[in-house]
C-alpha cells in the first residue's frame, strides 16, 4: 500500500468515531474536479512523499485508546491487490475500519463485506448512470459502479452514497437521476464543490452552487431516503 497521507484525527469522516484517515495513492478515475492531484496524477505521485507502512502501524500503535476507527480513502483504495491483508493488521489492533470508494471494484468491496473486514462505506457517485462514459470514457465500466450500489443496497453493511455537486457537470436533472438510481438507499449526501486546486484549473474559476440551489435540490430527491443531507 502506497500511503500518500494522514490525517491524524478526524470527528466528521467515520460517522459516530473518532479516527484517523490513511489516503492511498492512485487512482483510476482522475476527476477533473478532484481535489488531490498530488495522490491522483502520475506526473505528480512521483514526486510525492510516501509514509511507510512501518510508519503508519506504529502511529496506530501510539494512539490505541485514543483512535477507535481508519477511514481508508485516496486515490482509491480498491486498486491495491494488498487491500485486505492491510485493513487486517488494522482490525487486529482493534479499530473499526471505514472504507471511500467510487465503486469501480465490486468484487473487491463485496469479498470485504462478506470477510467483515470493514464496518463502513462511503461510495462517490460522479453523474447519472449514463453519464460515466461520456465523462470518465471507456476506461470506466458503468456496470461495475452498478454492481457495488446493489452491493451496498443488500443491507449488509452501514454506507452512504454521496456526490459532489458541481456546475457545469450537474444539473437539477442529473441530480434526480442519480437519487432515482441508488434509492432505495438509506443515506445520500450532496456536497457543495470548492474551487480550489483542482486537476483541471479551469474548474478553479468555477462558482459553487449557492446554499439555496442545493436546498432546493435536496428538498426534491429527499422523499427517496431516509437521510439526505448537503455537507
Amino acid at each position: 500500500m502506497k500511503i500518500g497521507g494522514l490525517q491524524k484525527t478526524t470527528l466528521i469522516d467515520f460517522p459516530g468515531r473518532i479516527a484517523a484517515t490513511v489516503f492511498v495513492v492512485g487512482c483510476n478515475f482522475s476527476c477533473l474536479w478532484c481535489y488531490s492531484s498530488e495522490i491522483v496524477l502520475p506526473e505528480k505521485i512521483k514526486d510525492h512523499p510516501v509514509l511507510p507502512e512501518k510508519e503508519f502501524f506504529k502511529f496506530l500503535k501510539e494512539r490505541r485508546g485514543l483512535l477507535e476507527g481508519v477511514v481508508i480513502c485516496g486515490g482509491e483504495p480498491t486498486l491495491y491487490k494488498d487491500l485486505p491483508s492491510f485493513i487486517k493488521k488494522i482490525k487486529r489492533m482493534g479499530y473499526f475500519v471505514k472504507l471511500d470508494t467510487n465503486g469501480s471494484n465490486p468484487k473487491m468491496l463485496g469479498d470485504l463485506i462478506k470477510k467483515k473486514l470493514i464496518d463502513y462505506v462511503a461510495m462517490d457517485v460522479k453523474v447519472p448512470k449514463g453519464r460515466y462514459k461520456e465523462i470518465f470514457g471507456e476506461k470506466v465500466k458503468v456496470e461495475d459502479i452498478e454492481k457495488s450500489i446493489k452491493i451496498l443496497n443488500n443491507g449488509k453493511i452501514d454506507f452512504e452514497f454521496r456526490t459532489t455537486i458541481v456546475p457545469t457537470i450537474h444539473q437539477k436533472g442529473d441530480i434526480l437521476e442519480m437519487a432515482r438510481w441508488i434509492s432505495p438507499a438509506k443515506k445520500y449526501f450532496l456536497q457543495n464543490f470548492l474551487a480550489e486546486k483542482t486537476i483541471d484549473p479551469a474548474f478553479i474559476q468555477i462558482k459553487p452552487y449557492s446554499q439555496e440551489w442545493l436546498l432546493d435540490v435536496q428538498k426534491t430527491i429527499a422523499p427517496f431516503f431516509e437521510i439526505c443531507q448537503i455537507r
